[in-house]
Formats: C-alpha cells, structure tokens, sequence
C-alpha cells in the first residue's frame, strides 16, 4: 500500500468548508485573530496512574462504567481558518462600477472580470481535558492555522473558546486552554508498560456524528517510518478510528489515556482496522516543554543512522543487528568532537540499549541540549566509549529528489547507471557542494540494487570503503570485485547510509 499524506494515509481531522457570501464579505469583513500562543499559567497536577495493568482478569460483557469515566473527559474541537481564493470569474458585470471595485481589491493583470473572494475552513477534531483547570492535548493538525478554536465538552451543551499553549509538529501533538475550573480531567497511565493484545478503547467525534466509543486491542506497538511526523512511535490499533477522532483518547480497560489518536490507514478514507495513537508519554514530555519553555527543543547527536541487517552487521563487524549504524557525522557536531565517525554501530546510548535507529532518535531528541551523555559503539569488532555534549536539533528542510533524470549510459554495479554531479545535476538534484561522488540515473527496478534500497538520485560516495570522486571512480571500483559482494555508502535525500549489494545471490 502506497503511502501518503492523503488518501491513504488520513490524520483523522474533518474538513468541512462554506462559501462566504461575496456581497456581505464586501461590507462587513473583518480581521480574525489568530489563537494566541503565549505562555501560560501553571496548571494543576496531572491525575497518573502508573500501576501495572491486571492482565489476568476475564473480559467484561459491558465497557459501561469505564466510559461513564472516560466520556466526559473527550472534548470535540471545532476550527475555523480564513482562506483567500485565488482570482474566480465573475457574474456580475456590476463589479466594473469603479465605487464597487475597490471593496473586492485591485485589479488583476488577467482582466478586469477577476475578483478575490474568501471562503471559511471549519474543522473538527477531538481533544482530552488532561487537567481540572482546563488544558487540552490534541493533535497539531487539528488545530494548525486556525484562527478561531472552540472547544465543545462531552454534553455538548457547553462551549468555550480555546488558546493554543503551544504546538510541535513534529510529534503532531498540541496543547490547548480553556478558561473552565473542576473539569473531568482523564487519568492517565504509563504507556511504556502497554502490550500488544490489550484492550483499549477509542473515544472522538467522528464524521461529526457525535462522541463516539468504539473497541479493540493494541496491534503492534513502537511503530514508525510511516512518514507521518518526524518522531514516529506509534501504538497502532484496531479500535475503529475514522475522521473526526484525530486528537481523541485511547485508553485502557480501566480507562486510563495511553495514547493520543492521530491517523489512519485506508484505501477508502473510512477506518480499516490499523490506527495510530501517540503514546501518552510521548505526549506528556511534549506538554512538560511546551509548558515549561513555550515549545519544544531536542537534543541533537549531529548523526545520519540507520537500521542494521544481517550483511551489514556482518559487513562492520557487529555481533548482531541490533543498533544504529552511523552512515555520516556533522562537522562540528557533538558526535564530531567525541570522536564517533561512519561506519560505527551505536548500541547504548546513556546507558540505555539502542535496538534501532528509532529508539536512538528519540533518546536523543528527549535529552535536553547540553547534557553530557555516554555512547557506546562497536568499532571494527570493539566495543568504544564516547562523552558526548549533545547540541540543539536545528531546524530542517526536507531534500527532495525531482522526477525527471538525466540519463547516462555508464554501467555500474548490476543494471545500474551513474553520472558525473555537474553544477546543473546539483540544481537539478539539490545536492550541497559538500557532498561527493557519483549519481545514480538508472536502474532497473527488478535488479538487486534496487532490491538493496538503491535508487535513482542517490549519491554513491564510497564503494567498498573506497571515496568516489566521479562516475569514473565509481565504474572502476566495481571492476574485479571478489565475490561480487559490494558495500556502498550513498547520500541520499539529505543523509548518509550503507547498502550492502551481494549480485551472487543473482545468480
């Protein structure tokens, strides 16, 4: 299944749109003001309960009492965002009254029957009180660019306008207020002690229908490379989750939050038994810092890593495939100056094991920038020791690769092609002046390469652990291999990893 944004991949928020009548928006348009995002009072104490869940107990015939806990602690949240269109065509040949015109703007450059109009976005989503004093989480996408929020308690009789404390796209969690004392605040629970097969529960507005409970259990657990946020550790469900709920409570059999739900996965745009809620940790290190300094600041290590595999641990001497390799370290970085460099397998990290580069980069990204830190790495079959002063996430932007390729008929590797990077390939490809080597134009997409992970636009930078300087270098190191097993660092999409390309299997 194809991943995206939309249609298949569904952060579950509804869109509902109205047109703004053009003749009243002439007269009596006004400025929306954006939700304030300053810092706040502190708020009261969060309930927890962090005991362990008794997984020995018989399944209940009635959810009811914990729902009746539950319920009045979900929240349906209701957006509202000024949108202008671009220029649509008139009907009226009365707008060319110069005393009309300048109530729907100038004129534009394509002809004098083009007129600006305006439409209203209205969005719904859901949210869970967290605090008697009324702060909300919820997710960031519920909640982004609008202009006025209001929050709607579970009975729906009550309505109250909401601020937004703070956002971080990159988990999609945000943090909302309302100015309301003695709320059904949710009891929340320690979502690293939840297993796959335990029942939870699901709470929202869905389709705007109403609050909403539907059951099921959690199906896997720690999921990521969805492409959905940067800091993916999703619990993924089967509860039902459908557009609307996004921002809702997941909770346990004893109606204790362990998640916050946030996407679906679906071929129809409706849920298809695999959702996906933030876990409730994750959430609540991100309101702790929202709270605290207005947003969210991340330790940064100055790594790109990435996932091990039997040939490559094989290939960097690691006992098993556990860990992050190090596929590039940053000038300068805090990974620099401790001495870490590419090619070492990072496997603690502040005393912690790292199983996968996911774990790594959300141990880094929950330490506080400047925080000394110990790693630990194997180097060449060694274990080594490294101090490291961990810097501050800087802000990014993503690399993306344009769809046309140069073509290039130089034979590297197996059914695969490179180029030299030229000036014009490095517009093209957007690859910095830093980085070197050769890029990939061609390969077949049923070739072992391709198989590997290699794809067009990628930079070859070393092959066998030797640099690459050019399409030459690239197609003269690939001569005379032994074994015709070949170990590649490319740079790809603004980072460095290993590829281990064994054409024997080919064979």
């Amino acid at each position: 299944m194809k991943i995206s944004n939309c249609p298949t991949w569904i952060k579950c928020s509804r869109a509902l749109v109205s047109w703004v009548a053009l003749a009243c928006a002439a007269a009596i348009l006004v400025a929306n003001t954006r939700a304030a995002e300053s810092p706040p009072k502190l708020p009261a104490k969060l309930r927890i309960d962090e005991a362990k869940l008794d997984r020995e107990v018989e399944l209940t015939v009635s959810f009811g009492p914990v729902v009746r806990r539950v319920a009045p602690s979900v929240v349906s949240v209701f957006t509202t965002k000024k949108v202008a269109n671009r220029f649509l065509p008139d009907a009226f040949s009365f707008f060319e009254e110069p005393r009309l015109r300048r109530f729907f703007g100038e004129e534009p450059p394509d002809g004098p029957r083009m007129r600006p109009r305006f439409r209203k976005e209205r969005g719904l989503g859901s949210g869970v009180i967290v605090t008697p004093d009324g702060y909300i989480l919820t997710n960031n996408h519920v909640v982004e660019g609008a202009d006025e929020i209001k929050v709607a308690l579970a009975d729906e009789k009550k309505q109250f306008p909401a601020r937004v404390i703070g956002r971080d796209p990159q988990t999609d969690i945000a943090l909302l207020q309302i100015e309301a004392q003695d709320l059904p605040a949710v009891t929340l629970t320690d979502s690293d002690r939840v297993e796959v097969g335990d029942v939870v529960l699901a709470v929202g507005n869905p389709f705007g229908v109403g609050q909403s409970v539907t059951h099921g259990i959690i199906s896997a657990l720690g999921r990521s490379g969805l492409g959905l946020e940067s800091y993916e550790d999703f619990i993924q469900t089967d509860a039902p989750i459908n557009p609307g709920n996004s921002g809702g409570a997941l909770v346990d059999a004893q109606g204790r939050l362990v998640g916050i739900n946030t996407a679906i996965a679906t071929r129809s745009g409706g849920s298809s038994g695999v959702g996906f809620a933030v876990p409730v940790n994750l959430a609540r290190g991100v309101m702790s810092k929202l709270l605290q300094d207005g947003k969210v600041v991340r330790g940064f290590l100055g790594v790109s890593i990435q996932d091990l595999n039997t040939e490559l641990a094989k290939e960097f001497e690691a006992p098993s495939a556990e860990g992050a390799l190090v596929g590039n370290v940053e000038a300068k970085s805090a990974a620099a100056e401790a001495g870490i460099k590419a090619g070492d397998v990072i496997i603690e990290f502040n005393r912690r094991p790292v199983a996968d580069s996911r774990q790594l980069r959300l141990l880094v990204a929950h330490t506080e920038p400047g925080t000394q830190a110990e790693v630990k790495v194997w180097r060449q079959g060694k274990p080594k020791n490294f101090t490291v002063t961990l810097g501050e996430l800087p802000t990014r932007k993503d690399v993306r690769n344009p769809a046309d390729r140069p073509e290039s008929s130089d034979e590297v590797l197996r059914d695969v092609a490179v180029t030299d990077l030229t000036p014009e390939v490095r517009r093209q490809y957007e690859i910095p002046a830093t980085v070197e080597g050769a890029l990939v134009s061609e390969l077949e997409p049923d070739s072992v390469a391709y198989e590997a992970g290699l794809r067009p636009g990628d930079v070859v930078q070393e092959i066998n652990r030797k640099p690459i300087r050019s399409a030459e270098d690239a197609v003269a190191a690939t001569r005379h291999v032994p074994g015709r097993r070949v170990l590649l660092r490319v740079w790809s999409q603004g980072g460095n990893r290993f590829l281990v390309i064994n054409e024997a299997k080919d064979k």
